[in-house]
């Protein structure tokens, strides 16, 4: 499987964007699959869900007014591997989803991503001035264990600052 489904609707309060689907989300069609990714744990420690789900959970989202997409569809083994053209491409493809459903929040989940997929050299992880029709954006840390800058209460810390706005 090259990509994995949006999990995506109208009435949303927000929609979590990836960077890209890796390889073990895109082995089983789940968002943020691999073990060591601290998406699923900070989202519910900062009270976005009321327990803590497990990646093949993830259209019980839907209920909370909660979604997800990436910036890229293409699965790769490392974010490292998908080009800046890539980034651009699907910088516009998510402008696009974002019309299409008008979450209140985009949460772009690494503030590379966004910086590279928006053009935004400067972007800081926090709300940002961008908005997408009536779309608020926000960018959090990549959630990935690979991300050392922020650990798991950092990281719950971060996702809890957009969900006391949103």
């Amino acid at each position: 499987m090259e990509s994995i489904p949006d999990v995506i609707g109208t009435g949303l309060r927000v929609v979590f964007c990836g960077i890209n689907p890796g390889l073990m989300s895109a082995a089983t069609g789940h968002h943020f699959a691999r073990p060591g990714n601290r998406f699923w744990p900070a989202l519910h420690l900062s009270g976005f869900t009321p327990r803590l789900l497990r990646p093949a959970e993830q259209q019980e989202l839907l209920t909370y007014r909660l979604g997800i997409t990436n910036v890229v569809d293409r699965a790769s083994a490392k974010a490292a591997e998908l080009s800046r053209a890539e980034f651009v491409a699907g910088g516009e493809n998510l402008v696009k989803k974002v019309l299409d459903v008008q979450p209140e929040w985009l949460a772009v989940l690494g503030v590379t991503a966004y910086r590279d997929a928006f053009g935004e050299r400067t972007a800081a992880v926090g709300k940002q001035d961008r908005m997408i029709g009536a779309t608020r954006v926000w960018v959090l840390p990549n959630p990935s264990g690979l991300n050392a800058h922020y650990t798991l209460p950092k990281l719950a810390e971060a996702f809890a600052e957009l969900e006391r706005v949103s």
